[in-house]
């Protein structure tokens, strides 16, 4: 064969073998971004979850209004388009969950569900099918020596939780500070972990808790740990549990005449259902937070309004939710990758400045520290106690219920 007829024969195959790649590279290209998350949708934690699903699908469509993200692959704004599954509120349907979102909804990257065992099974599943898991609402102290390198942290740590009543108190007079606190955790890992930074908090401040038993979840009745309390001259409450056992201690600790100055809840007091199941009840109760409306941080006043607006209550965890799937789509944007390892790569050792939550700066591990808010209801509405604001609210002691109006 000569030589001009072997180049020639030689160039048509490369050109035919060319053309199949381009057409393969044209179909494989990605048209939009796909965020999959498992959220609590039904269970125990539900009232948390539609918070958690609505908070997620504010950022997205907030990302969309601005008309999306450049991905490199596609040469272009993709729009992003939020997935979820219901992890039931149960941490062994949360891997089930995980794995409809991977295999079967092909989704891109992955946002949390809430509470630390169930995003303890969804960490796992993260390293298992290595794509990267942004998460929020798990104790640093259980997901940071597993050193998961597919997912990140967005949270605060249980001791910097723990220690905001002890400071709260610290700033009231001398005759009105509790001394005689009982450390109320439910009876689950998040709840053990808890009590324990709460017992170590209490012994840095010089505080003896009377009581320090752990709460039946789910139960009925509570007039036995009623009762255990009132024989110990308990003062304060430090609680942690879903918001349906929250309401029910509340409930029969009215019914059975029994107060204290200062009640003060974790994960089972914020919700917009614990006032609306309560009404003026829950007054002077608190909350803790993970944000505030009144944080001053950007656009937080305008995500509470909007809350407001569509459910006519208040929310103080939107805001860190809302931050949480920001930093992932701010990482997704600074890379221009749908690649798990790239973008979490993006994350870890990095800061992102202006988030609803403020400035955040993560660890080279992947560990994002926020600051635990304690809020108030007072008439309906959260009121920011922790960190205290200028001209802000002021901490309301509770009277015996008979003197309440």
């Amino acid at each position: 064969m000569k030589r001009r007829e072997v180049v020639h024969l030689f160039g048509a195959a490369a050109a035919t073998a060319a053309i199949p790649a381009g057409v393969a590279f044209a179909a494989t290209a990605p048209t939009e971004i796909v965020i999959g998350a498992p959220i609590s949708m039904t269970g125990l934690l539900a009232a948390d979850g539609l918070d958690q699903k609505w908070s997620y699908e504010q950022a997205v469509a907030d990302v969309n209004a601005k008309g999306g993200i450049l991905i490199k692959a596609a040469g272009k704004k993709l729009p992003v388009r939020l997935v979820v599954a219901d992890d039931q509120s149960d941490p062994s349907k949360v891997t089930d969950a995980m794995e409809r979102l991977i295999k079967i909804e092909k989704v891109d990257l992955l946002l949390s569900t809430h509470g630390g065992d169930l995003n303890m099974a969804g960490a796992l599943a993260a390293e298992k099918y290595k794509k990267f898991y942004m998460i929020t609402t798990l104790w640093p102290h259980m997901w940071s020596p597993k050193k998961f390198k597919w997912s990140a942290l967005f949270f605060y740590d249980a001791g910097g939780g723990a220690e905001v009543p002890f400071q709260i108190w610290e700033t009231l007079p001398a005759n009105e500070r509790p001394s005689k606190p009982a450390i109320v955790m439910e009876d689950s890992p998040d709840g053990q972990g808890f009590g324990g930074a709460f017992e170590a908090m209490a012994k840095k401040h010089k505080v003896t808790p009377v009581l320090n038993e752990p709460l039946a979840m789910g139960s009925k009745d509570y007039s036995a740990y009623i009762l255990k309390m009132k024989a110990k001259g308990v003062d304060s409450v430090l609680l942690f549990c879903n918001p349906t056992d929250a309401i029910t201690l509340v409930r029969q600790m009215k019914e059975q005449k029994f107060s204290v100055p200062y009640f003060h809840g974790w994960k089972g007091t914020w919700t917009g259902e614990f006032h609306e199941a309560l009404g003026k009840d829950s007054n002077y109760i608190l909350a803790d937070g993970f944000w505030s409306m009144d944080s001053g941080n950007p656009g937080a006043k305008e995500l509470g309004e909007r809350y407001a607006k569509q459910f006519n209550k208040q929310s103080v965890t939107i805001g860190m939710f809302y931050a949480s799937a920001q930093v992932l789509l701010m990482a997704i944007e600074k890379t221009g990758s749908l690649d798990s390892k790239t973008v979490r790569d993006a994350v870890a050792g990095h800061e992102f400045k202006g988030t609803m939550q403020g400035d955040v700066k993560f660890s080279p591990a992947g560990l994002g520290l926020i600051t635990s808010t304690a809020n108030q209801w007072w008439d309906g509405r959260l009121q920011l106690v922790y960190p205290a604001v200028k001209g802000g609210w002021t901490l309301k002691m509770a009277p015996p219920w008979d003197q309440r109006k």
